[in-house]
């Protein structure tokens, strides 16, 4: 299972990939030594840990997502919620909330979601 920790250098590189994919390694290694001053070696590395932990696929020097960034954002946040609260949203949103309120918008945009949510079920 992958794992991207927000600031990390895996996490700016898979930003990287799916900006530009599907982009050749050659070219992912200028842009890192561009952007971060990378060696090749660096960003060759870092692609290897993001492909062993099945988020891209490097075949034949042509880089592509094996997940998306949405598919990938949505797993994190899954896993966040199990480890930090025990599975249960409303006690993530009851802690969210406890410390920023949620704007007219915010609350209208939940309402939205539940709403939507329990169509489904019917």
């Amino acid at each position: 299972m992958y794992e991207l920790k927000a600031g990390s250098s895996e996490e700016k590189f898979a930003e990287l990939i799916w900006k530009y994919e599907p982009i050749t390694s050659g070219k992912l290694a200028f842009r890192a030594a561009e952007l971060w001053g990378w060696s090749k070696t660096t960003s060759f590395t870092v692609l290897r840990r993001l492909c062993n932990k099945g988020l891209f696929q490097n075949n034949k020097g042509s880089v592509t997502s094996l997940i998306s960034r949405e598919e990938c954002s949505s797993r994190q946040s899954e896993r966040f919620v199990e480890e930090n609260f025990s599975g249960s949203l409303p006690a993530f949103v009851a802690a969210f909330t406890s410390r920023k309120k949620l704007s007219s918008e915010e609350i209208a945009e939940l309402r939205r979601m539940v709403d939507a949510f329990e169509e489904e079920d019917t």
